[in-house]
């Protein structure tokens, strides 16, 4: 349980983490382009007193907060992008209980948890155990970020990160499963034409059809789950003409890496035809677990299970999914990825977080995160 004071902290800055939200939640951060949030988070963490915070080239904000220059460290973060491409404000409302607004959950309301824990910790004076602490304010994990925040935070700190948690999600589950994915932009070019004068000519678009009906007849393997996916397509001129070029955005994922490798080779196979390019725009690996670490995470997926339960009163169920963990579970580090706070319709414009539930998320992210300090 979290500690009494740590509760009188949450109760005390009650006012003051939803006035945080309702800030941070309108600034736009789309994928690659998070300096407007990352500005405003650097610049809190200052104000609050936080030393040694610093920005590094991937656009993440990170609070190094008893870290030495080559103990082990252990990892929290929480994304500052959101699916959306906004670049003015994003729009708030709230109503009827509920806080609505683009990306207000994922990940914004995670994103305040590690803000406001590294304000009580720093206030407080605490001392970390025996490992430094990142408190990261993390870019890319959405879309084509290709987890860019979090794979820079597991390069500069490699071999010392010793465990490594991802704010994320919702209050009701624990990411149990890495699922690794590739994504390719693909582009067809043909000569192109009239559409009566130079009939017969190789159309842009007709090439992407059989390519996507090659791909929709993939039969994926029964271990695990594996999918794809045409997300998008565009191309051509007018109705009266042959298409000369046409794209689209493609991917397979899967919890397994053998479920990735089969899918590579069935991608490649279908990919390789003449005026065809194919450019990798997204990569994100499975897990790749030793048994000691496997033993490790499941320990950690344990220890939230029960926390998340024992504050909600609800079962919580483990799913697979693509986090910011992908990446140090491919590089045997144990990582366990869950949310803090009930709410519905991430990655789309009706998002929203219910109010009430914003303390219940902070007595799990507080008492997970104080399990590290004196």
């Amino acid at each position: 349980m979290v500690s009494s004071q740590a509760k009188q902290f949450i109760s005390d800055h009650r006012e003051e983490a939803f006035q945080l939200l309702k800030t941070i939640a309108q600034i736009p951060s789309p994928s690659n382009h998070e300096e407007k949030r990352m500005e405003f988070c650097k610049k809190w963490l200052e104000d609050m007193g936080a030393k040694g915070v610093y920005t590094d080239d991937a656009l993440n904000v990170v609070y190094p907060f008893g870290v030495t220059e080559d103990g082990p460290v252990v990892v929290f973060m929480a994304h500052t992008d959101v699916v959306f491409p906004d670049t003015d404000p994003l729009p708030w409302k709230e109503e009827d209980g509920k806080l609505c607004c683009p990306g207000v959950g994922d990940d914004t309301a995670n994103l305040v948890n590690i803000l406001m824990i590294a304000k009580y910790v720093t206030e407080s004076g605490l001392k970390s155990k025996d490992a430094g602490i990142l408190f990261v304010c993390n870019s890319g994990e959405e879309g084509l970020g290709n987890l860019k925040g979090s794979r820079k935070i597991c390069e500069d700190y490699k071999g010392r990160i010793r465990e490594f948690y991802s704010f994320d999600g919702k209050l009701d589950s624990v990411t149990n499963r890495a699922v690794g994915s590739h994504r390719f932009l693909v582009t067809a070019k043909t000569q192109g034409g009239h559409s009566y004068g130079d009939f017969g000519r190789d159309n842009a678009i007709e090439k992407l059809a059989a390519i996507i009906e090659d791909i929709y007849a993939i039969q994926v393997p029964k271990e695990g789950k594996t999918t794809y996916n045409v997300g998008t397509i565009s191309g051509g001129t007018s109705v009266n003409t042959i298409a000369q070029e046409a794209r689209m955005l493609c991917e397979f994922r899967s919890d397994t890496k053998s479920g990735l490798d089969y899918m590579k080779e069935q991608f490649d196979r279908i990919l390789d035809r003449p005026d065809i390019t194919v450019e990798l725009v997204g990569e994100r690996p499975c897990e790749n677990l030793s048994p000691e670490t496997e033993a490790r995470r499941e320990e950690l997926l344990q220890k939230a299970e029960k926390r998340l339960e024992a504050v909600t009163g609800k079962k919580v169920k483990r799913q697979p999914g693509s986090t910011d963990c992908n990446i140090p579970l491919s590089m045997d580090i144990p990582a366990v990825c869950f949310g803090a706070y009930f709410g519905n319709g991430a990655h789309t414009r009706e998002e929203y977080v219910l109010k009430d539930s914003l303390e219940m998320g902070y007595e799990v992210t507080f008492e997970t995160v104080l399990e590290y300090f004196e």
